[in-house]
């Protein structure tokens, strides 16, 4: 099975279009997880009468990109060979992305696809520190050259049944990791497609929003550099320290899900 996750949290007026445009790519099923939902997402869902469309509704919050993880282990239960993670909140044309990560999976047997997301502005201050970041880490990597500053953490992405399998399931909760473990363990990493960053149809959430979004990921980066390097998996450099949502990643509730589906794989309400 060739499956896609879509993590949603508050996405009504925009899921219909995701799905939509998933329902034309190489995809099989999409997973929607909703997240934390409190207005109408599902109903969106629901009324629309998606085809290929599975969900798995979440009372509580599950915190940044613990969806991911959540995806990836229905996905290694229920016997899919790729996964391609693709937010609720996306609504441009990504079916060319979208099918050339597949194809790299399936076809090329690559373990981690990447979409190369092009800075729109990096006169603004915000943008040049997280791209920073993402150099950084190909750089120490020694993937740079390769795939440019390409991260798992930016635009779709998509991971094999092979990487699933070997690596820890929380780590795909905090992508740059996955990234750093994919290299350490000499499997192989790709961006066959890049895409400017605004042509992702990503909502906007004002300058607040963003600070926090650009702090976790550089978070991650560090603590994914950290991981690479055989060192604690701190999250502070020059003595400044980037947690942005991180301290709202509910692991305990990805744990539990994890009980709970492995008891009962029919079970698609968790509170």
């Amino acid at each position: 099975m060739n499956l896609a996750v879509v993590p949603a949290r508050n996405e009504e007026g925009r899921i219909g279009s995701v799905l939509n445009m998933l329902s034309e790519t190489s995809v099989d099923r999409i997973l929607v997880i909703l997240n934390g939902c409190t207005d109408g997402t599902l109903d969106e869902i629901k009324s629309n009468k998606f085809p290929h469309v599975d969900l798995l509704i979440f009372k509580e919050p599950l915190g940044y990109d613990i969806p991911r993880a959540v995806g990836v282990f229905y996905a290694l239960k229920n016997g899919a060979d790729c996964v391609t993670f693709v937010d609720g909140d996306m609504t441009g044309n990504l079916v060319p992305v979208v099918n050339s990560l597949v194809e790299s999976i399936l076809s090329r047997k690559v373990d981690l696809a990447l979409t190369l997301c092009q800075t729109d502005n990096l006169e603004n201050k915000l943008a040049q520190e997280l791209y920073f970041f993402r150099k950084l880490l190909n750089t120490r990597l020694g993937i740079f050259n390769k795939i440019g500053a390409a991260i798992p953490s930016h635009g779709p992405c998509a991971v094999s049944r092979k990487l699933m399998t070997l690596a820890d399931i929380k780590d795909f909760a905090v992508p740059p990791v996955i990234l750093a473990f994919t290299v350490k363990n000499n499997l192989s990493v790709e961006a066959p497609v890049s895409i400017p960053s605004r042509k992702l149809g990503s909502k906007e959430r004002g300058f607040c929003h963003a600070k926090k979004i650009a702090d976790t990921i550089i978070g991650d980066i560090i603590e994914a550099i950290n991981y690479f390097e055989g060192k604690p998996r701190i999250r502070t450099i020059n003595h400044k320290e980037y947690q942005g949502f991180n301290p709202f990643r509910r692991f305990d509730l990805l744990e539990k899900f994890i009980s709970l589906y492995s008891k009962n794989p029919n079970l698609n309400v968790f509170t």
